[in-house]
């Protein structure tokens, strides 16, 4: 479970530090960041992927993502004693994500490159430095994999050991030096970077996939835009739990039954028998709302559930009925995953909220920058950044 995740010079978030629980609930008012929070996150999973650079490419460049803002904020400058102004910069500008788990912590920093006339990619951000370190906030003493620039190397019993002295600047420790032997740290954490899991991109549209009836093989995991809906509620039935299926039916859409038919063609056909009806309704029949109730079912009982999944704004399309059976069943996935939730919909917030393991995320915004409400520096986690500028 991730206990700590730190961001620092990424769009709203000059400097955020977060603790994190079992189930996290991220709320606040439009523009407050929770936005920019769910895509530090993601940024933070692409690394697993050897995707970051792309992902920041996609959101315009590492120049887009920068804080806008003066470098530091006084605290004149937050009481409007002062006019909020920039002076000449102390540090290399870095965008940082980190996090800390039960086990390890990771972080990493990317910024511009030197002006270089060999190249057209002047703007192509360039990882500056990545750190995994044993549990809890890094401190050096602490750190099992150093990589600076081109150069990672590990800790072994008598010293370091030089994995890597040419690594592309573009390329995360993850994708090169990811070896069981040496440095079974930089793989484990990998793979459960890479189990994370995002859901915020359900179509319900009339052509959405979810609609149309498709070839079915077992699937555990349902797809982030739910193209296997049909095949992974089978799954469920098959190899999941079926009663909390049915259950998760019956609490959302009482007398209402569900049933995969095969075709002979190896299709699966969902049919959805609601009270009351003489027929049942196919996929491509249902309200935008109960597609998308039937996908967030897939999703969290899924029988192979990850160490993270992420819901962003799960209540869209939904009744405001619907919404405290949808707590219950992200309470009761949250007994196997750690859930990330950013939502808009208070009657869901207040739900979640009377969960006993939820920790809730109200963000706020100040002269642009996203701060958590109420956090003070007792409430803050320790949490340190490296030492390179």
């Amino acid at each position: 479970m991730l206990t700590t995740l730190a961001i620092s010079n990424y769009r709203s978030a000059l400097e955020l530090v977060l603790p994190l629980g079992p189930l996290n609930v991220i709320t606040g008012a439009n523009g407050s960041g929770k936005s920019n929070l769910y895509r530090a996150l993601r940024l933070l999973a692409a690394t697993a992927q050897d995707d970051v650079i792309a992902a920041l490419a996609s959101e315009g460049g590492l120049e887009s993502t920068f804080w806008a803002g003066p470098e530091t904020l006084s605290t004149a400058m937050r009481k409007g004693l002062v006019p909020v102004e920039g002076g000449p910069r102390q540090h290399s500008r870095r965008l940082k994500l980190g996090f800390a788990d039960e086990d390890f912590g990771y972080l990493i920093e990317l910024g511009l490159p030197r002006p270089d006339s060999t190249t057209a990619f002047n703007l192509d951000p360039e990882i500056k430095r990545e750190i995994i370190w044993a549990g809890g906030a890094y401190r050096p003493a602490a750190a099992l994999v150093d990589r600076r620039g081109p150069l990672v190397k590990a800790r072994v019993d008598n010293g370091w050991l030089t994995l890597a002295d040419h690594l592309n600047t573009f390329d995360s420790l993850f994708s090169q030096v990811a070896d069981a032997r040496t440095a079974p740290e930089v793989l484990a954490l990998r793979e459960r970077i890479r189990g994370w899991r995002f859901y915020d991109h359900f179509r319900t549209d009339r052509e959405a996939p979810a609609r149309q009836v498709q070839i079915g093989t077992r699937t555990p995991v349902l797809h982030h835009d739910g193209r296997d809906l049909a095949a992974a509620l089978q799954t469920i039935r098959e190899v999941g739990d079926s009663m909390a299926l049915d259950a998760a039916i019956e609490d959302a859409f009482p007398g209402a039954k569900l049933n995969i038919e095969p075709l002979p063609d190896g299709r699966l056909k969902l049919e959805f028998h609601q009270y009351g009806l003489l027929r049942p309704l196919s996929a491509a029949e249902l309200s935008d709302g109960s597609l998308r109730y039937l996908l967030l079912i897939a999703a969290l009982l899924t029988p192979r559930p990850p160490s993270l999944m992420v819901l962003n704004e799960p209540e869209n399309s939904l009744h405001p009925d619907l919404l405290p059976a949808l707590a219950r069943l992200i309470e009761q996935a949250s007994q196997h995953s750690q859930l990330w939730v950013v939502s808009h919909a208070n009657r869901l917030v207040a739900a979640l909220n009377e969960h006993p393991d939820c920790h809730g995320v109200e963000l706020t915004k100040e002269l642009g920058e996203t701060q958590v409400v109420g956090q003070g520096l007792l409430s803050t986690p320790n949490w340190h950044w490296s030492e390179s500028h």
